[in-house]
């Protein structure tokens, strides 16, 4: 049975409210007119935001100049150490687990509230830069897991059903399938401003279109 107590659940409530968060801010924020997808692009680039810069920072926080989740007093210690039990690197602060934190919570958090901004302006510049963050997040999801699993999950929990499936498939899933459906998205919006305009009609089309038009 798994074991789901008080943090796992104070856990679990702190990332929705993430959520809850970011759709206030997108109501806030977008304009009634926005689109569903750019409403919807929006709400997860905030909470990405909010995520990497509250919960990922306070990760880093507790993991620098010696200090240790697994040392940790406070609340965000506390979490941490929830999502240590699936996967332990980060309750003892792996130092290429940190590396790649410290990048990502200043680089793709900084980038997310650019990206934010472009999509309140609806700014077209927002699918090149989206796109850019989905492949950070591809990037360190990658190296945050693959070096893991090439020397056999030594340090991952794959024996507890909530811990694999819900702390290490599940929302570290999310970073996958999202980004790459965002990339799609962006890549259909971008390609019709990089193919070449069609050639113009012939004379003898241009004619026979007059001619049917009179």
């Amino acid at each position: 049975m798994p074991t789901i107590d008080t943090v796992t659940v104070y856990s679990l409530l702190a990332v929705a409210g993430l959520v809850v968060a970011a759709f206030v801010l997108s109501r806030a924020v977008l304009k009634s007119s926005a689109s569903c997808v750019d409403r919807a692009t929006f709400i997860w680039f905030a909470f990405d935001a909010l995520t990497h810069f509250i919960l990922e920072g306070s990760f880093v926080w507790h993991s620098i100049a010696g200090r240790t989740v697994n040392t940790g007093t406070d609340m965000f210690a506390a979490l941490w150490r929830e999502y240590a039990k699936a996967d332990l690197r980060w309750g003892f602060a792996d130092p290429t687990i940190v590396a790649l934190e410290i990048l990502t919570v200043v680089g793709v958090g900084g980038l997310c509230v650019y990206i934010l901004i472009l999509l309140a302006r609806n700014d077209p510049a927002r699918h090149y830069w989206i796109t850019v963050a989905s492949v950070a997040e591809l990037y360190g999801g990658w190296m945050t897991f693959v070096p893991e699993l090439l020397i056999g999950s030594v340090f991952l929990d794959t024996d507890d059903w909530f811990h694999h499936y819900v702390y290490l498939w599940f929302f570290n899933g999310i970073w996958v399938v999202i980004p790459v459906a965002l990339m799609v998205h962006s890549y259909r919006c971008l390609l019709p401003a990089a193919l070449p305009p069609p050639p113009p009609p012939s004379a003898a089309i241009k004619k026979d279109m007059q001619n049917n038009h009179n």
